[in-house]
């Protein structure tokens, strides 16, 4: 059994403490050798300089970083820029999305859709980007109907992506059921599972309510038992996530993507029980 890569997602830190901070999370999960590091973008564009300053640290340690990029309520011009900015910093992976309005703005802006985005980059840009999209094994959460998502997932990847990193979600079926789907209609690129540990349960289970993403109701209870018992919740979040972990590696999955929120510590336990990451 081939053991997958692991890749690892950072926000921009909003503060120079942050910034500190996260140079020595990205040294510790630098040393399991990822695949890439990748760094979100704000919507509508505002984190758009601390995205590119973060992904400009990353990169100077010598590991392959992909900066987020957004495209709703952006012009044509204004994406050809950023890229050839990150161009200019030989930074060619990207990790290409729709993404959201920022709040009171009204137009969507010359891009409805990432497959759109996708195209672009490939006829402006040539081949030598790695694009990857995003993926929603329980759909995504603005979407009413499971079948036009998962065909809007399919025009992304026809439109030139090389693969997909999912929305993160601890129900294995639901991905098995996705990828099984994206496959019968076309989709040949890997779909790598986006993990979330358990990094704060109250905080998890906000962004889990948010976008339409299910906690197994046991889970969920025993969690909600634990109340203020900061180690159970600790040992018992990373117990649910190793298990969900070897499921999947276990079905041969492409690779690992773990949403790390800017902390080290469980993620780097998660790949120590696994065996995910290490230097040869």
């Amino acid at each position: 059994m081939t053991t997958p890569a692991v890749s690892f997602e950072f926000f921009p830190p909003n503060t120079p403490v942050g910034s500190e901070k996260l140079k020595t999370v990205v040294q510790e999960l630098g040393a399991l050798n990822p695949h890439y590091f990748s760094v979100t973008y704000g919507a509508g564009g505002s984190t758009r300089d601390k995205t590119l300053a973060t992904v400009t640290d990353i990169a100077a340690t010598g590991h392959e970083a992909a900066p987020h990029l957004s495209c709703v309520g952006s012009t044509r011009e204004s994406i050809a820029e950023i890229l050839a900015t990150y161009r200019a910093q030989n930074i060619r992976r990207i990790v290409a999305l729709r993404g959201d309005l920022p709040s009171g703005t009204a137009t969507a802006g010359e891009f409805r859709y990432a497959s759109e985005l996708v195209s672009f980059i490939r006829e402006t840009q040539g081949a030598d980007w790695t694009l990857e999209v995003a993926a929603y094994p329980e759909y995504h959460p603005q979407q009413r109907y499971a079948a036009k998502d998962l065909q809007h997932f399919a025009d992304k990847m026809k439109a030139g992506a090389d693969g997909a990193i999912t929305q993160f979600f601890f129900n294995a079926d639901a991905y098995f059921h996705f990828v099984e789907q994206a496959r019968k209609l076309g989709v040949a690129q890997p779909i790598v599972p986006g993990i979330m540990p358990f990094h704060n349960y109250a905080r998890i289970a906000q962004f889990a309510a948010r976008d339409g993403i299910d906690i197994p109701r046991w889970v969920a209870l025993k969690m909600e038992g634990y109340m203020d018992d900061v180690a159970s919740i600790r040992a018992f979040g990373l117990d649910v996530i190793a298990g969900l972990c070897e499921r999947l590696i276990a079905q041969g999955v492409p690779g690992i993507h773990f949403y790390t929120l800017n902390q080290s510590a469980l993620t780097l336990e998660l790949c120590r029980r696994l065996g995910l990451g290490q230097e040869a």
